[in-house]
């Protein structure tokens, strides 16, 4: 029943995310987090049936190709939180492993959502942005007296470094979440190490 209810948990919080033009932030703290309570739980095999179970329902509720977008990154990262979190001591419950690793989760699947939206439109999106952002850099540093050309190679170093520190900081507040609210539902996750506990610590409910 747990995996049931989970999974279609996820699969709304999608579907709120992709339709709805508000609220997308709260989507997108709370979309991993059903999974990766599911795998607290009941272990790693239910969470990969409750991933299986929430893609093939948004296969047929969104199609063969917005549907499994929901595996990148937010139900890899939630197999990854969940395996972490469940995880009672050593380096497996330490939440600069969890955190880590899973900035990195984060930001490749915001990289294979960008390439999976090239081959639907035909143009690599990744370049357009990028090069529009070199052109308006080079415009800003017109104005502002400076004759210097834009490198479109660092730019997109650099936005590959905002998409990873965005990460960064919305899987930080995952782990906030999942500190306060899992308690409450009997499947606690380990501690936060003492220079993050000033962070998460504050209970606001």
């Amino acid at each position: 029943m747990d995996t049931a209810y989970l999974a279609s948990a996820t699969a709304l919080l999608w579907v709120a995310l992709y339709y709805l033009p508000v609220g997308s932030p709260l989507f997108r703290l709370a979309l991993p987090l059903p999974l990766a309570l599911l795998q607290l739980r009941h272990g790693w095999r239910c969470a990969v049936e409750g991933l299986v179970v929430t893609t093939l329902l948004l296969v047929a509720l969104m199609g063969p190709i917005r549907g499994p977008l929901v595996l990148f990154p937010y139900g890899f990262l939630a197999l990854w939180l969940g395996w972490c979190w469940r995880g009672t001591g050593g380096w497996r419950a330490s939440w600069w492993l969890s955190w880590g690793v899973g900035s990195l989760i984060g930001a490749a699947g915001f990289l294979v959502r960008v390439a999976v939206l090239s081959l639907l439109v035909g143009e690599n999106l990744w370049v357009v942005l990028t090069s529009a952002a070199a052109g308006l850099l080079e415009r800003l540093a017109g104005w502002v007296g400076l004759a210097a050309s834009i490198d479109l190679a660092q730019v997109q170093l650099a936005a590959v470094a905002l998409v990873w520190v965005q990460n960064v900081i919305v899987v930080l507040a995952l782990h906030a979440v999942a500190y306060w609210i899992f308690p409450r539902l009997r499947s606690p996750i380990p501690e936060p190490p003492r220079a993050l506990r000033a962070l998460v610590a504050l209970d606001p409910l």
